[in-house]
């Protein structure tokens, strides 16, 4: 089968998960404790988001999805107009079928084409040579460059990669190699925590935990095998949220996809220490569904939504939203007490420090929203 056939394929097979998906995900196990006075007013209110260096009008971003087809290139072109429309981030599918048939640039550059002031991230697997990586950043003129874990899509791929032992010193050859931050992430499977360690002391500016809960593309491989026989790697992994409350002070900046289906998941990811979030399988419904004007709508849509729930939150930026309380239920929380996550502190950010000198607790954002000063009765 050819790579061209093979984009198509993940394109149509991902939009029949879309379709099937039954709505629920583990950020449904995070709610934020509900207080009355905290809201601030909408003017005060920025989405402006920095991480890793980088400083984005937005913490929202159009997540890798496809490229190297006819179709698929149409699609990047919309799905650049519509970054573009918007002002959010946006990343290309992995660039391995431009590597293999260089015909098919265009269907890449294109992103850069349509967007050409925008934030654009080329992306590649970490079997990429330091060569090939910078040929996919200088073919898009990426700002940054994603790669690719995705061992739980390569094993049951027909065509698969089966040697994954280099992967990290690949990814630190790679970093080394590149002039643009280097953003490791997975593709539906999650990140752990000695997952995101181990990439920080690989050279990795940020990591992007891409956890269960929306495209799975374990499953969608399986579903092109004739006899369909690795069903039981379906939703394999550690979801978004348990993949974020995993990672918390490692010390290495965080992003968050996977399974994000609304401005409120948004916002329970950045509340759980994102930098930003990342869509790619709703986004791309919407665009299939309704063409570029329907995706410029969601997208506008979210982002004055987002903007909105930070105004009842009483947080002034999306940083401020990790200083609001959250609570963990369901298996979401036992999976923190298996990991010794203390979901206490959690419920409890927005107290009162112990001692005037203690300052925030730990992992905690050192400037404090409305919420914080309005629940304790503290001046400015």
């Amino acid at each position: 089968m050819s790579s061209a056939q093979r984009k198509d394929d993940h394109v149509r097979l991902a939009m029949e998960q879309q379709h099937a998906h039954s709505g629920r995900n583990q950020f449904d196990e995070v709610s934020f404790v509900h207080h009355a006075l905290a809201g601030i007013d909408r003017p005060d209110v920025s989405l402006r988001t920095a991480f890793a260096g980088l400083s984005w009008q937005a913490p929202l971003y159009i997540n890798a999805m496809t490229g190297g087809s006819v179709k698929t290139g149409a699609i990047n072109r919309d799905l650049a107009i519509a970054a573009r429309e918007t002002g959010v981030a946006i990343a290309s599918g992995s660039m391995h079928a431009y590597f293999k048939d260089p015909s098919c640039a265009d269907t890449f550059r294109v992103l850069r084409t349509e967007n050409p002031d925008g934030f654009v991230m080329a992306n590649v697997n970490a079997t990429a040579s330091a060569d090939n990586a910078r040929r996919a950043i200088d073919l898009i003129r990426a700002d940054a460059l994603q790669i690719h874990l995705n061992t739980a899509q390569e094993t049951p791929m027909p065509e698969g990669d089966r040697s994954f032992a280099s992967w990290g010193p690949q990814i630190a050859r790679i970093a080394a190699a590149v002039d643009v931050p280097v953003i490791v992430k997975e593709v539906g499977n999650g990140l752990s925590r000695q997952t995101v360690l181990a990439l920080a002391g690989l050279g990795a500016a940020a990591a992007d935990v891409s956890g269960r809960g929306g495209t799975d593309f374990a499953r969608i491989e399986n579903g092109r095998r004739e006899l369909a026989d690795y069903a039981y790697l379906h939703d394999w992994g550690q979801s978004t949220a348990a993949c974020l409350l995993d990672a918390q002070d490692t010390g290495l900046p965080l992003l968050a996809s996977g399974g994000v289906r609304s401005p409120l998941d948004v916002a329970r990811a950045l509340a759980l220490g994102a930098g930003a979030v990342g869509s790619s399988g709703g986004f791309l419904r919407t665009l299939l569904d309704g063409g570029v004007p329907a995706l410029v709508a969601k997208i506008s849509t979210w982002l004055d939504q987002l903007a909105a729930l930070q105004t009842m939150l009483g947080a002034r930026t999306p940083a401020d939203l990790t200083r609001c309380d959250l609570l963990i239920h369901g298996p979401l929380r036992s999976f923190c007490a298996d990991r010794g996550i203390d979901t206490h502190r959690l419920a409890q950010r927005s107290s009162p420090s112990p001692s005037p000198n203690s300052g925030p607790g730990p992992g905690l954002s050192s400037g404090s929203g409305d919420a914080l000063h309005q629940m304790t009765g503290s001046t400015r």
